[in-house]
């Protein structure tokens, strides 16, 4: 039996945190200082994650996406990759990194089999970059950006968050940038996913208003016929054939009836939404030796209870009691 929700919705998609911590302090996911982060032994081990994941694989999940914080700040990660690459019926792994440490990585990521990177970058500006960021790290990313091409990746995409009264200079540089070196931009609105409450919605920057912006300066952009419904980003690609360009939505057209990803958090607890207010405890089962059938029967159970969408958009929104970093992204 697929894994399925009461709405239909079949998940094959599984978003892995393996740590909290990150070596930036973006103004809209952490504060810069006094951030409390998960002790190190209530950190899944990579021995744990796995055994998750061979658990959810006869589920039908054959796509994971290893995130953070900052994923390459864990030690060791590539191991954890070649431990995952193997695992019978995964067809699909990608890596979401703010690239700071990417350029010292690369080279063992692909080697542990990785072929696919998504790379946080909100800017090409200097200056920008510290003031999202509050580090000067512009220089370190680029470089890694250009080791991971070196070594060998060719899917690569970018996600920037979209914060209005502060993007919008950045929007068209990054197109452009992408565009000339085959990569992919993939445009977020802003989300109440902060730690510090800064979000409201005359600071989201709408897709709508990014693909205006981009069709004016750089050329027509049409919607990709075909394309997976599932996917979180809605994807355009420019009518003179150079490209593409995603934009999730998360807020002004939210695809939550197209839903098909799960997440489990670094310290071991099971989420159906990353907006969601409840949580399930696997790391409890993972370290008191319970059967595979015992741990899919909560990923099942976990999914049966998902909602039908986060109601951004409605007076009953709550927004989730943990932040993006200690979430996963």
């Amino acid at each position: 039996m697929p894994l399925t929700d009461k709405f239909g919705r079949i998940h094959d998609n599984l978003r892995i945190s393996v740590t909290d911590r990150c070596n930036i302090r973006c103004f809209y996911c952490m504060p810069e200082e006094g951030v409390q982060f998960t002790d190190r032994a209530e950190i899944l081990s990579f021995e744990e994650i796995e055994r998750f994941v061979r658990a959810a694989v006869p589920l039908g999940v054959t796509k994971l996406r290893l995130t953070g914080g900052e994923p390459l700040v864990r030690r060791d990660l590539p191991r954890l990759i070649e431990r995952l690459v193997v695992i019978p019926g995964i067809r699909d792994i990608a890596l979401t990194t703010n690239a700071v440490l990417l350029g010292k990585y690369a080279s063992d990521l692909y080697s542990a089999g990785l072929r696919r990177l998504n790379i946080h970058l909100d800017t090409l500006d200097r200056a920008r970059f510290l003031q999202i960021t509050r580090r000067d790290d512009l220089p370190r990313v680029l470089a890694g950006i250009d080791e991971a091409v070196r070594v060998g990746f060719e899917k690569i995409k970018f996600n920037v968050v979209a914060v209005k009264g502060l993007i919008e200079p950045d929007i068209v540089p990054m197109a452009r940038f992408c565009r000339e070196r085959g990569f992919e931009p993939r445009y977020i609105e802003f989300m109440p996913l902060d730690s510090q409450a800064l979000w409201g919605r005359k600071r989201v920057l709408t897709a709508d208003e990014m693909i205006a912006m981009i069709s004016e300066e750089i050329g027509p952009l049409e919607a990709v016929p075909d394309a997976d419904p599932r996917a979180p980003a809605t994807e355009y690609r420019y009518a003179d054939g150079g490209g593409r360009v995603g934009f999730i939505a998360s807020v002004s057209k939210p695809f939550c009836l197209n839903c098909n990803r799960i997440r489990l958090t670094s310290d071991g607890k099971l989420r159906y939404c990353l907006f969601a207010i409840d949580e399930t405890d696997v790391k409890g089962l993972l370290r008191s030796n319970a059967s595979d059938e015992e741990i899919a029967a909560v990923i099942r159970q976990n999914v049966a209870e998902k909602w039908l969408g986060h109601e951004i958009n409605s007076v009953k929104f709550v927004p989730p009691p943990r932040p993006m970093y200690a979430i996963g992204g």
